[in-house]
């Protein structure tokens, strides 16, 4: 064994801790997680969160002395929240990439928020989760990337360099313990201090809690995750499997044909047919044989809330609060005998066509006419090859009836300018980008009003598409919308906030119908009656169900004539 003289050995292990401590590995150059966690916190709660502070400062007597000590306390409170979050979901080394990924999805939320005045809840997570990437892709401009860095890029640069100090097992499970207990009671006495201000706050400002950044997303999240375990995991519960054909197909000579457009973000009040001081339907408005339903109200305030409400039995309150998966409007026709066709030319139908035909338009955008990017189709393309798709339906159901179903792209936003031709836009200037906050809000309104003006046409293309089947089927349309949209109104753009707090724009809806007087024959229905009795009654995506089995004469046990749109005038031609 080779000897090394003292000296010599004190040496090279002082020479050795010092190059451990110059490369950053000496752990008393480490911070101890405590401190990063109130650091991280703290970004979180103010930097990314300015949305929330500016609606806290929006409300009364905020710039008083007392309105001042609310927000402090506030922002304490949503600091030590996230700690507490922090504290119970990052452990040792998962602390880092944790934190890494709260600042991401912090930083997203804000420019969301920022950006389309939108609040995040379990519905809008679900809408992120069900959009497609054309539709994702509208959403995305260069104000992104550039929130990112500048609200994700500081903390996350200060994160990766700086090392957390370990702790052994006891001492980790001590410190977490101690942190969410603390980090809890410093919130919730917070929250005490300044109780009369902030339950008052919550109260008459329910947003608010839809804007605390990232606690709203994290929640949202895990809500939307555990969807499925609330809900039955059973089989698919039956519905309708009594259901058959009325006297009305007793010896017909043609069989019903409905069209069912299924619209996307329409606002009736944009609708020139309602009223709006704006050509927007002129196509339409020039006809005098259409029913226009003025005061429609959806079933909520996104496709994805709005399409398995509308097409199920239950109404928007009992369908919210059911945990059971059952079948809807489509298999209950197809139980009764008839063909069901879905045309698609948007982002799929949210499982209610699982068990019927369906197509979709958008798969294969190559019509030179309606499809002129290559990449997405505007609605008239479903109404091409759409015989073909009817004539492939078997033909005994089809020799009873058929239900067509087509799903509008319609207006769907924020790229209002992508759903016209160039020949549809009367109204400029109109904002051409997705990113609207660049825009002047008459600009917006202007693409929006555009977007109407090709659905007008769409619709009176189908109308007359229906017409042209009249010597082989008794022929009529449908049209309403799944939701409305916000143009900018107190900055709020898009839709999918909260039903409860959403702004009427987002609920009020087009329920526009077509009889042909065959149909009108059949179903022993004027459109002179319809047009009198459903101008301003108020209706609901709740009669949607049962208005459409009222129509077709499907009788069954899980219909309910009070909830029949048409059933006030039903007979009102035989007995005038």
């Amino acid at each position: 064994m080779t000897h090394i003289p003292q000296p010599q050995l004190r040496l090279i292990t002082k020479t050795s801790k010092g190059a451990l401590g110059h490369a950053g590995l000496d752990p008393r150059n480490a911070l101890h997680p405590a401190w990063i966690i109130t650091i991280i916190s703290l970004w979180l709660a103010t930097a990314c969160n300015v949305p929330l502070w500016r609606a806290l400062l929006q409300l009364p007597n905020a710039h008083s002395l007392r309105g001042w000590a609310f927000l402090m306390a506030f922002v304490l409170a949503v600091a030590a929240a996230n700690a507490a979050v922090i504290g119970f979901l990052a452990w040792g080394r998962l602390l880092k990439p944790m934190l890494a990924v709260g600042i991401l999805l912090a930083a997203l939320g804000s420019y969301f928020m920022t950006a389309y005045g939108i609040v995040i809840d379990t519905g809008m997570i679900t809408n992120v989760l069900q959009t497609d990437p054309r539709e994702a892709a509208d959403l995305l401009d260069w104000r992104l990337p550039l929130t990112i860095v500048a609200l994700a890029g500081p903390p996350l640069w200060w994160l990766a360099r700086t090392r957390v100090k370990p702790l052994g097992f006891a001492r980790q499970i001590m410190f977490h313990g101690l942190l969410l207990l603390g980090s809890l009671a410093l919130a919730a006495g917070l929250v005490f201090a300044v109780f009369q201000d902030f339950s008052s706050a919550m109260r008459n400002h329910t947003q608010l809690r839809y804007l605390i950044n990232p606690l709203n997303s994290l929640y949202a999240v895990g809500n939307a995750a555990a969807r499925p375990l609330r809900r039955d995991a059973g089989p698919l519960m039956p519905l309708g499997r009594d259901a058959r054909l009325g006297a009305s197909y007793a010896g017909q000579g043609k069989p019903p044909l409905l069209v069912l457009v299924l619209g996307e973000t329409g606002r009736s009040g944009n609708f020139g047919l309602n009223g709006y001081g704006r050509p927007t339907t002129p196509e339409l408005s020039a006809r005098n044989d259409l029913v226009s339903a003025r005061n429609a109200w959806s079933c909520g305030t996104s496709t994805a809330a709005s399409v398995p409400c509308m097409f199920s039995n239950l109404g928007r309150t009992a369908y919210e609060a059911s945990r059971i998966r059952s079948e809807g409007l489509l298999d209950v026709l197809q139980h009764a005998g008839l063909a069901v066709l879905w045309v698609d030319n948007q982002s799929g139908c949210k499982g209610v066509c699982d068990r019927v035909a369906e197509a979709s338009t958008s798969a294969k955008p190559d019509d030179p006419q309606w499809c002129a990017d290559g990449k997405e189709c505007l609605d008239d393309v479903m109404l091409k090859g759409l015989d073909a798709r009817i004539a492939a339906l078997p033909a005994e159901q089809r020799a009873r009836g058929t239900v067509v179903v087509l799903h509008q792209m319609g207006s769907h936003g924020p790229a209002y300018f992508k759903r016209s031709l160039p020949s549809q836009k009367p109204f400029q200037p109109e904002c051409r980008t997705s990113a609207l906050q660049e825009c002047q809000r008459q600009e917006v309104v202007n693409a929006y009003d555009n977007s109407i003006v090709s659905t007008d046409h769409f619709l009176n293309a189908t109308i007359q598409w229906l017409a042209a089947q009249s010597g082989t089927a008794q022929t009529a349309m449908m049209y309403v919308a799944d939701h409305g949209e916000s143009l900018g109104e107190n900055n709020i753009y898009l839709h999918g906030m909260p039903y409860a707090i959403a702004p009427d724009v987002q609920k009020h809806v087009p329920w526009i119908t077509w009889l042909s007087p065959a149909m009108q024959s059949r179903t022993r229905t004027t459109t002179a009656c319809l047009q009198k009795d459903l101008g301003e009654r108020r209706l609901s995506h709740d009669h949607y169900f049962h208005s459409i089995l009222g129509l077709m004469d499907v009788q069954t046990s899980v219909y309910e004539a009070s909830k029949d749109m048409f059933a006030t005038c039903r007979g009102v031609a035989a007995a005038g």
